[in-house]
Parts: C-alpha cells; structure tokens; sequence
C-alpha cells in the first residue's frame, strides 16, 4: 500500500473511536449551519460528517442534506442520529479527496472538524468547490494552532513519527491566512467567526483519559508508545495534561475554534 493510501486507512481505523466526543459538538454544529445561513430547501453536503450533528441539524432546518465520512463506524450512529431525529439524510461512506457526487450538485456545503483531517488540502478544497453550485456558501469550522486542540495535536505531532511527504499538518486549517491562499481566486467574501465549545470533565487528567480513546491521532499515540517506550508516553501525558489545566475551570474544558464562510464565485457567461 502507498503511503497516501495507508494514511487513509489509519485515519479510518483511528476515528472510529471518536463517537463519544460527538454529542459536545452539537452546539457547534448548530452556530455552523446558522453561520452557513442555511435554509428550507437548499441542497446541504456535511462532509466529514461523523455522527452526522450538523448534518441532522441542516435536515431539521428542512434543507435536503447528504453526509458522508471516510469511517463506517461513525456513519452508523450518524444514521442512529438521524432516525432519532425523524429526518432524512442520504448517508454514504467515501472520501473527502474524491466526493461521489455530481459537479455543482449541492448549494452548501459544510465541514466540523472533518475535511482538515484530509491528507491533502489542495484536492479536499478542490472537490468541496467543484461540488457546491456557483454562488453557493462553503462554510467549516477548525481548530485553530493557536488554541487548546490545535496545540494539543501539534504536541502530539512531537511524539509521532513525521507525517508523510506531501500530507499537511491539520492545525493549519486554523490559519485565516493559509485559509485564504488555499480558498484562492475560486471564492469571495471570505467571512470568519469564533466559537468556543466546552465539555465536562472532573480533571484535567479525566479529560485526557477521554482523549486518548477518542481522539484519532492521540488514540494511535498512545498505541505506538505503550508497546515501545512507556517513559515517553508518561512524559507526553504529563505535558498534556499541564496545557489542559491551563484550558480547565469550573469542571470544563475551553476548546475555542475558527468558523469559515466563503461564497464560490460564479462562472463567467
């Protein structure tokens, strides 16, 4: 298998444990899809969808949504979610660098914490664009590097092994500039907003220990340090834990995030 490829294959495995962590970024999904402005009607693309919060969100808005994620795992309770919820939603397993659908076919379409996992930015960002209609709204939100999980991933990055050629450090999603360049000339009217999304724990260390069985990256971290140096992986949660306390009050967990909003700029006649 190429290298591309079985980083695909371990992002699938190693998200599959995320489904815990979905129900905290409900209230997120909320500000993202009135962010996007959706409405009544539109045809909506949550991709990366996990367990489908902002794409069962969009579908009780009445907008005709899709979701799809990488993990089959996670589409089961995204279909849970949607059953539940008594909408509908066209739930499929694919990929955000090569999207199983028409050009033009959707009039939003939207990401949570999802398509900057992609390996490759320049090909998700090219396949959301060549999906939504001209003059169609991409909005997502993203973990910014300057922030709790943005620091928390790149303090992880510290203990594994270098990414593959070619594949990109996700925290950059959180850039506004890097945003901008890699949104290039196809949008217009790039908008950006912050949120903070909050989740219980009785301690930093209770969070940790949450993390490190949901989380992808942390979850293959804590697998490839527990067989081959222990001592390491008790330096890493240690000082995981020392930058989750300076995130911790009141028994919460501060996770500030980047939303952005761009219009695709329509064909010329």
């Amino acid at each position: 298998m190429d290298p591309l490829a079985s980083f695909k294959e371990e992002q699938k495995l190693r998200w599959a444990h995320f489904a815990p962590l979905g129900v905290f970024s409900a209230v997120p999904a909320a500000r993202l899809v009135k962010f996007a402005g959706v409405k009544a009607g539109q045809r909506v693309l949550d991709v990366a969808c996990g367990t489908g919060v902002v794409a069962v969100t969009a579908a009780r808005s009445g907008a005709q949504v899709s979701g799809i994620d990488l993990t089959p795992h996670l589409l089961e309770f995204a279909r849970e979610n949607s059953r539940i919820a008594e909408v509908e939603v066209d739930w499929r397993q694919g990929d955000v660098e090569a999207l199983p659908y028409q050009d033009a076919g959707f009039d939003v379409v939207l990401s949570q914490y999802g398509h900057m996992f992609a390996p490759r930015p320049e090909v998700a960002v090219a396949e959301m664009l060549r999906v939504l209609k001209p003059g169609g709204i991409l909005a997502f939100s993203t973990w910014p590097p300057e922030f709790f999980v943005g620091r928390g991933f790149l303090l992880a990055g510290a203990y594994l092994p270098p990414l593959p050629a070619g594949i990109a450090p996700p925290p950059l999603w959180g850039v506004p500039e890097i945003i901008r360049q890699r949104l290039g000339s196809a949008v217009s009217r790039i908008e950006f907003d912050v949120g903070r999304m909050t989740i219980p724990a009785l301690s930093p260390q209770h969070f940790r220990a949450m993390i490190e069985r949901t989380a992808g990256p942390i979850v293959r971290l804590v697998e490839t340090l527990s067989a081959s140096d222990p001592e390491k992986l008790a330096e890493f949660r240690r000082q995981y834990e020392a930058l989750a306390a300076e995130y911790f009050e009141e028994n919460q967990m501060r996770q500030d995030y980047l939303m952005t909003r761009a219009v695709k700029i329509k064909e010329s006649p």
